[in-house]
């Protein structure tokens, strides 16, 4: 019996993650003629990958925790500080992913970045590349994933082919109105208000190693920032717990209101003057500020931090 290939994304997965390991798995499945490849998520999804999934009526996948000692496919990540615990002893076939490279891997493999706005554009034009069908149910879970990481187009990180995929999508998945649609799926991801603040800063957040340290940056797109309100507080303090907890340089939580078109930034950091300078803003006497325009974690905020900080 053959080993199977595991198609897995970061940790903390969002839904560009999950569906693109589903997405990407069914393509690598059909073109092989195997079955083989089997998407997997690092832990527990948050809300809106939750609805996605049980509206076009795919399972949740299985959880992986290590990786040691088997074959993977990397989806929507490529940095080991993202990855699955035991991927720097796990066989690596594969990466497809929208983000900055940081990747050194001993062997040559397959690597499919592009400067897109989701992985699942990029997953969505290789079924197009193949000729290959794409049902209703599977155009829209790989619909949903691009409009929140595109942000309902609203993101700097979307492109031309972004917007081209989302139409074709949109169609296929019978889904008149996608721009109604992405306002549908952030009403789910704002409940996230009902969940605690470190579930909430946790509900979408990546690790950014940097040398002067480790930072931690999360993100909750909303349509009504001003439910957050009471709980600001709350979670400034936990910023605080999971810095000292993480030995983290900085933790960092963007509110993004996809409506006013910017982000609310909450900040835990050993060094606030120098972190305020690089958004020119002021959080040596304020631990949060709404900054215009900041929509994108990784275009607006991971460059401007690593380049600072190393």
């Amino acid at each position: 019996m053959s080993e199977k290939i595991y198609v897995i994304g970061h940790k903390s997965p969002d839904l560009d993650t999950v569906a693109g390991a589903i997405a990407y798995a069914s393509l690598k499945n059909i073109i092989e003629k195997t079955d083989l490849y089997t998407p997997v998520i690092t832990g527990n999804i948050n809300k809106e990958t939750e609805y996605v999934l049980n509206k076009f009526d795919f399972k949740k996948p299985e959880i992986l925790e290590n990786a040691s000692g088997k074959k993977v496919v990397l989806v929507d990540h490529n940095e080991f500080s993202q990855a699955v615990d035991g991927i720097e002893e796990a066989e690596i076939l594969e990466v497809v992913d929208h983000h900055k490279v940081n990747f050194s891997y001993g062997q040559p493999i397959s690597f499919n970045v592009l400067p897109w706005g989701a992985s699942c554009s990029i997953i969505t034009q290789k079924y197009f590349d193949y000729n290959l069908e794409i049902n209703e149910n599977l155009s829209g879970l790989m619909l949903s994933a691009i409009l929140i990481d595109t942000v309902i187009t609203k993101s700097p990180t979307c492109t031309e082919s972004d917007i081209r995929i989302i139409d074709q999508l949109s169609k296929l998945s019978k889904i008149e109105n996608w721009e109604d649609f992405g306002i549908e799926i952030f009403k789910i991801r704002s409940s996230v208000n009902v969940l605690s603040p470190r579930e909430i800063i946790k509900s979408d957040y990546k690790d950014f190693n940097t040398n002067s340290g480790v930072f931690g940056v999360g993100q909750v797109e909303t349509a009504d920032l001003d439910e957050f309100e009471e709980k600001e507080d709350e979670i400034l303090k936990e910023l605080e717990e999971i810095k000292k907890e993480g030995d983290y340089h900085s933790v960092i939580l963007l509110l993004t209101d996809i409506i006013k078109e910017g982000s609310k930034l909450f900040v835990a950091s050993d060094n606030k003057k120098k972190l305020g300078q690089v958004f020119n803003v002021d959080l040596v006497n304020n631990n949060k500020v709404f900054i215009s325009g900041l929509m994108s974690r990784k275009k607006q905020v991971a460059p401007k931090i690593e380049k600072s900080f190393n």
